[in-house]
């Protein structure tokens, strides 16, 4: 099955361009991606194929693109456009490219949320790994965002941080519109358009895509398990990620059900006689519990020192290129052999 076309018209060619590079980076983009420098080329293309999203300049809007069949349009504003553009929803061009997908997926959604959307979903399968240890300032997190990064380069992925305080907008220095709360939100009401919704709340690190983590710990304590088994079915089946990588903290009830959807888990231990302990009783009650393949499918680890110095986005590049850095990639480099 085909994908659905994203086409992205702009009289500027440079701008066309890299934001065409930027989208064909992004592998969990559902739609295939066309862009085009003139209204002209995009009408001769829009009359022999069905464009499902366009996103064009406020320059570059005619009529003839008007009479298009096309099912959404937005327009790629400089700031001010014509009022005869109004009945469209329009995003500000000169942001990065990063939060211009964001607010375009957000407007499909918008204009979609009474009718179900159904993406074609060409991956393989979906690979559930989690991050998780009963002990704490163990670079759990560090370790997350490093092996999601690491995974990114190659394949689409999805990171989810499910910790009751993740300080994740103090960390990038950025406050968030949506985060994963709004989402666990539409799980419950059974949204038929989750992944559109979702695509509009997408955050991106170094190619790494994370929905923003809860800001109230109550937001993860009152998720039930049926929540939670919902998003990641819904993940599996409906999404583009390939991998989707859990940042598990201890506010989930149930988190050995949520360890056993996993493919494989990853554990940062510690050294010291209290660590150890923790982690036997730990390990203790998987068995106790009837989790044994949930031990089965852990993977120990004692990890690299990391102090990281910087702040905002500069501090995922700097998780790839430290010594933690080194150890994941050679830990991804082993399990691929």
């Amino acid at each position: 099955m085909k994908k659905n076309i994203f086409a992205v018209c702009d009289l500027e060619k440079e701008y066309a361009c890299n934001f065409m590079e930027y989208l064909n980076r992004k592998r969990n983009i559902p739609f295939e991606v066309q862009a085009f420098t003139s209204a002209e080329s995009l009408i001769a293309y829009g009359k022999e194929n069905p464009v499902e999203l366009l996103l064009i300049s406020g320059k570059a809007m005619c009529r003839q693109v008007q009479d298009l069949k096309i099912g959404t349009i937005v327009i790629l504003s400089e700031g001010v456009h014509s009022p005869e553009l109004d009945e469209y929803p329009s995003v500000y061009k000169y942001q990065s490219s990063s939060d211009v997908i964001r607010e375009v997926m957000a407007c499909y959604g918008e204009e979609k949320a009474a009718l179900p959307v159904q993406f074609p979903v060409l991956k393989k399968t979906t690979e559930i790994l989690g991050v998780y240890s009963p002990l704490g300032r163990c670079l759990k997190t560090s370790f997350a965002l490093t092996l999601g990064q690491v995974l990114a380069r190659e394949r689409a992925v999805l990171y989810l941080n499910l910790e009751e305080y993740s300080g994740f907008e103090e960390l990038l220095g950025q406050s968030f519109g949506h985060n994963l709360s709004d989402l666990l939100y539409f799980v419950r009401q059974g949204n038929q358009n989750l992944m559109v919704k979702m695509n509009g709340m997408v955050q991106t690190l170094n190619n790494l895509d994370f929905i923003p983590p809860v800001q109230a710990p109550g937001d993860i304590r009152g998720a039930s398990w049926e929540d939670w088994q919902k998003l990641l079915q819904e993940l599996v089946t409906h999404s583009s990620y390939e991998v989707i990588v859990l940042d598990i903290g201890n506010g989930i009830e149930e988190i050995f059900q949520l360890l056993d959807q996993c493919k494989r888990i990853y554990m940062p231990v510690l050294s010291d006689v209290i660590s150890a302990c923790k982690t036997a009783q730990f390990e203790n009650l998987l068995r106790i519990w009837d989790y044994p393949q949930v031990l089965e499918k852990t993977v120990k680890m004692k990890l690299p020192y990391h102090v990281g110095t910087a702040s905002g986005h500069a501090y995922g590049e700097q998780l790839l290129w430290s010594e933690l850095g080194d150890y994941v990639r050679e830990l991804v480099r082993k399990e691929k052999e």
